[in-house]
């Protein structure tokens, strides 16, 4: 079987959300206490970048964030979670968002940086594998099946190459870039850790991967469930068979209580010590975050997690102001 190397499909979304709201709230001095902060003194900006998978999350308490702090600017990019990593070892950005966790040579070149930063889970995820919503002979996938479509040694060209019976054509494969955390966990648990290698179309831009799929008749592809959730009318998801056997598809029940696995994962913020100290609105969006990350996330399609998860969070941050 000849295989080919993975090509670049359109351009990463390197477009930036830049969310500034104008307005005017009354103070009320008798009902706030001398310390507290109110949203007429949060102002400033902060910087925020990285995994699409994130990004909807960061989007939508952005937004809210806006609306209660509107001399306040709270700017979200969306470069993967290893681009986001690298604008924040460069010192561009105060929270970097990501979809799998930090890894070792990041960890060492923030070291050579001099950044200090903390780790939060904001969220979980079941990775979701989809196919074109006119694909009736797809009902669902194993993990061998999974690695047989897209490993560089696996042996299915053709869904005939999957399993008898399939059609006899030639599987479409979409993925996320290099620079997504989603590509790097699909890697991991799916292909041992080896790099995709087919001939697929990259894009760090789920949306172009969802589009990709609903085009092509024998269309595959794999993204964070955000990104299905609000395309189910024009893909289909393709339950998973998990390790003990049972097929399994991604939901808030069955990526909450780890049944959708190996493809359910947490989702992360990393937030740098001196924006904290040093940045008061960076301070105040982190900590709107965490307090909006559970809500925002069911609202937009993910899981949230256990309130004390992020109550803990919270008390962490509060120590590094």
């Amino acid at each position: 079987m000849k295989m080919t190397k993975v090509v670049k499909m359109g351009t990463s979304l390197s477009a930036v959300l830049l969310l500034a709201a104008c307005g005017n709230k009354s103070e009320d001095k008798n009902s706030a206490g001398a310390n507290e902060e109110t949203s007429e003194s949060i102002t400033g900006s902060v910087q925020v970048d990285g995994s699409s998978t994130v990004f909807p999350i960061m989007e939508g308490i952005a937004e809210e964030f806006s609306i209660e702090n509107p001399k306040a600017r709270a700017t979200i990019g969306v470069s993967g979670s290893g681009g986001g990593f690298e604008k924040f070892i460069a010192g561009e950005t105060d929270i970097s968002n990501a979809s799998r966790p930090i890894k070792e040579e990041e960890i060492a070149l923030l070291e050579e940086e001099g950044i200090d930063y903390t780790e939060f889970k904001i969220a979980l995820d079941g990775l979701s594998v989809v196919v074109n919503s006119e694909n009736d002979w797809v009902d669902y996938l194993t993990l061998d099946e999974l690695y047989a479509i897209w490993a560089e040694e696996g042996d299915a060209d053709t869904w005939a190459d999957v399993r008898d019976g399939w059609p006899d054509e030639e599987i479409e494969l979409f993925s996320p870039g290099i620079d997504s955390g989603t590509y790097d966990y699909f890697d991991e648990v799916i292909l041992n850790g080896d790099q995709i290698e087919r001939e697929a179309s990259l894009s760090e831009d789920d949306n172009i991967l969802v589009q990709g799929v609903k085009g092509s008749p024998n269309g595959l592809a794999y993204f964070g469930y955000a990104y299905y959730a609000e395309n189910m009318d024009t893909v289909k998801i393709v339950p998973i068979e998990n390790s003990e056997g049972d097929v399994i598809e991604p939901s808030s029940e069955t990526v909450q209580n780890g049944n959708y696995e190996p493809l359910s994962r947490p989702l992360f913020i990393y937030v740098k010590h001196e924006s904290i100290v040093e940045n008061n609105a960076a301070y105040e969006f982190a900590k709107y975050s965490l307090k909006m990350a559970g809500e925002m996330a069911q609202e937009v399609g993910y899981v949230a997690m256990e309130e004390a998860i992020y109550e803990e969070s919270l008390a962490t941050l509060e120590s590094l102001k």
